[in-house]
């Protein structure tokens, strides 16, 4: 180890929004895809972002630069090709990256899942025994390189190893991952890098002795080398806990704790560099000075720095960007950048004194209206309305948007389209997805979803106590983005949202088509929230707002109903001592918005790349009489803990978020071992989530396919 030791600059950020503030990188990728431009053009635009970013950090008087924040797909996969842990199967394909992230027409791609508690997505490394580690540093050391040509000199920052390997479920192989790090921490050594920045987030989460143990032997064999950069260990989305005794035992020269989801550490870091993540990360609202203040000067260490709670990533990137905002309501916002200006703020103020946090309020527990009868007398009474065969097929909701959708939605904004007009093409487009699923064989049918631009903002905009912005888009995984909408007031329902379409597509077909609604805490967990008040309560607020949605539709004449709740599992807290209470209210605010249904009427829900298979009990607890759930991508693994599951259920036959088609035999596969672990009269034939991001060619030929199996598999049945 190096005996002289940088000082830490005194203000930072642990990272910064990557698409561009116009989804810059969302059009280079798709038209890379695509082919109709060049990896090398890709490279530029990915370039241009990087520079972006650090002359605005700059120009915002940040002093500590981070690099190696950005990816063209993801931070995790970023690290397993940084490590060399590329499944041999993917290394000959034209573009093995791509192909580990979204699969080829020979390759399904690699397992994604939700990024501890946020709606980001990354992808699950695959370590094997086959797997050989071997360092590529490439990336990291090009982004060092490309901004001290500009100018600046930058922190790379990279996933550390503990939490690599716990994503990876590999920590028997920490040993061989470590001697990679320490060749990645000689070769910026001899880059001349300062300070390098090991994120740790598992390790605010309940950790094992033996996982402790591996901590203290990761972050004491990299302290061991020398000559290094000093050690700056990253955590944030709450409290490291026991982590934080461990992680300070060991010769890092700096730890980073979110202060804003976690408390004051208890213990004396007067040896340390505390990085204080006192503005959050995760949200939209202005940063209060004073409880800021007061955390730093809470922080016993050998100095302290002010930074975000975690990575910029997870909010817009300017305030600025948003004109259509009331201005009472833009007064209390920031984004990136102005989170930026708050920590060069706060940096520069005197936390010397201390202002106490003022006491937190107990309220009581919400509570269910009312309760359906039992799933068997409900099931009965479905069974003899509906009379759907054994097996029956559907989609999640939403069919492919188009560009000519997409352009029609801007044109109406723009006003150069009527209303009027407008809504006839939606008609049209409803009709075309029902005409398809018709002449394909599906069972249960839905509208397509043509009107939607988005599952949570479109409700947004019909609900009272929502905003919704212009360009704070976020990134959801690879091009993917979304932008979530402002929850600032109470909410309320004025009127009918989805009741027009539903009706209007079940006018056009003798089979059922399902109502299509998202659920509370999903609508809650996809959108910045309020921080007044409990999360709980805002969750029941929309909860009664979808109950009135639903008793809406079945009035109209629709007979089964789907609210959708992917976000479930997201929400979960980190730390196992706080989850029950969490999936107690979250349970109880899904069966109030669904509770006022009639037995008749088949409430179906949905849940994705959330490693569901966690929380099956209160999945079963939402009392939904089908869930459908994703499957395919992750190899089907949730079978593995379905069958004490007392309900419909549908696992997922069909990866959405690969262009590739699956064919007949592989469908039959995953349908067979659906029928092996459950009753075959209780098992739904479905796709992984929602069809939005596929092209119709793609669909048509997929679930084809998919019909095509699950008439194979019901003849077997039937024999």
């Amino acid at each position: 180890m190096s005996a002289f030791i940088p000082s830490f600059p005194a203000s930072t950020v642990l990272g910064y929004p990557r698409i561009g503030p116009r989804r810059e990188l969302k059009r280079a990728l798709e038209s890379y895809w695509d082919g109709r431009t060049s990896r090398a053009e890709l490279d530029r635009v990915g370039a241009g972002i990087r520079e972006r970013t650090w002359r605005r950090l700059a120009e915002l008087a940040l002093e500590g630069l981070p690099s190696n924040t950005f990816s063209l797909y993801d931070q995790v996969l970023d690290t397993a090709v940084l490590l060399g842990a590329v499944p041999a199967r993917y290394r000959d394909a034209a573009d093995p990256y791509f192909a580990m992230a979204r699969g080829t027409d020979g390759l399904a791609p690699l397992r994604m899942t939700k990024w501890f508690d946020t709606n980001y997505h990354y992808i699950v490394p695959e370590i094997g025994p086959e797997t050989v580690f071997k360092l590529d540093a490439a990336k990291p050391l090009a982004e060092v390189r490309q901004a001290r040509a500009l100018g600046y000199e930058t922190r790379p920052v990279v996933v550390g190893p503990v939490t690599f390997l716990l994503l990876g479920s590999a920590l028997d192989r920490l040993d061989e991952v470590l001697a990679c790090y320490e060749e990645l921490l000689s070769a910026l050594a001899a880059e001349g890098v300062a300070w390098v920045q090991l994120d740790e987030p598992a390790l605010v989460g309940d950790r094992t002795p033996e996982e402790l143990a591996a901590v203290r032997t990761a972050y004491e064999r990299l302290g061991a080398l020398g000559p290094r950069p000093a050690l700056f260990v990253a955590s944030y989305f709450g409290d490291l806990g026991e982590s934080l005794p461990a992680l300070a035992a060991t010769p890092v020269e700096a730890i980073g704790i979110d202060l804003v989801r976690g408390g004051v550490p208890g213990v004396d870091l007067s040896g340390k560099t505390v990085v204080a993540g006192v503005v959050s990360g995760r949200d939209v609202w202005r940063t209060s000075p004073e409880r800021a203040l007061a955390a730093l000067a809470a922080v016993r260490a050998g100095q302290v720095v002010v930074s975000t709670s975690c990575s910029l990533q997870h909010v817009p990137y300017s305030v600025a960007d948003e004109p259509d905002l009331a201005p009472e309501l833009k007064e209390r916002l920031a984004f990136a950048e102005e989170k930026v200006a708050e920590v060069v703020a706060l940096a520069r103020a005197d936390f010397r004194g201390s202002v106490p946090a003022g006491p937190s309020v107990a309220l009581p527990a919400p509570v269910v209206a009312e309760e359906r009868a039992p799933y068997a007398v409900r099931a009965a009474a479905q069974a003899a309305h509906l009379r759907l065969p054994i097996l029956p097929s559907t989609t999640i909701g939403s069919f492919p948007q188009t560009g000519e959708l997409r352009a029609a939605r801007a044109a109406v904004t723009a006003g150069t389209l009527t209303r009027e007009e407008y809504e006839r093409r939606v008609e049209a487009e409803i009709e075309r997805a029902i005409r398809l699923q018709e002449r394909l064989g599906l069972d249960v049918l839905v509208h397509g979803e043509p009107e939607r631009n988005d599952m949570v903002q479109y409700f947004a905009e019909h609900l009272d106590g929502f905003a919704v912005t212009r360009n704070g888009w976020v990134q959801s995984y690879g091009s993917r983005c979304t932008r979530p909408p402002i929850l600032h007031g109470d909410v309320s329902r004025p009127g009918p949202i989805t009741v027009r379409w539903s009706t209007y597509a079940q006018s056009l077909t003798d089979r059922p088509v399902k109502g299509m609604l998202t659920g509370p805490v999903t609508i809650v967990a996809w959108s910045f929230v309020r921080d007044d008040l409990p999360l709980r309560d805002v969750v029941f607020q929309v909860a009664d707002a979808v109950r009135e949605e639903v008793r809406d539709l079945e009035a109209a004449g629709l007979s089964i109903v789907q609210v959708d709740e992917p976000a479930l599992r997201e929400l979960l807290p980190l730390r196992r001592a706080a989850q029950d209470d969490y999936l107690e209210w979250a349970v109880a605010a899904y069966r109030r918005a669904t509770s006022g249904a009639s037995d008749r009427t088949q409430i179906h829900t949905h849940l994705c790349y959330s490693d569901a298979d966690q929380i099956l009990t209160a999945i079963d607890g939402l009392d939904a009489d089908v869930t459908t759930i994703e499957s395919a991508r992750s190899g089907a693994r949730i079978l593995g803990a379905v069958q004490a599951f007392g309900r419909g259920l549908g696992p997922g036959v069909y990866d959405i978020h690969s262009p590739r088609v699956p064919g007949v035999e592989e469908v039959e596969q995953l349908l067979r071992g659906a029928v092996a672990a459950l009753p075959a009269e209780r098992v739904w034939v479905n796709p992984d989530c929602g069809l939005k991001t596929r092209t119709y060619e793609q669909v048509e030929a997929a679930l084809t396919n998919v019909v095509s199996a699950t008439r194979r598999i019901r003849a077997e049945l039937d024999a």
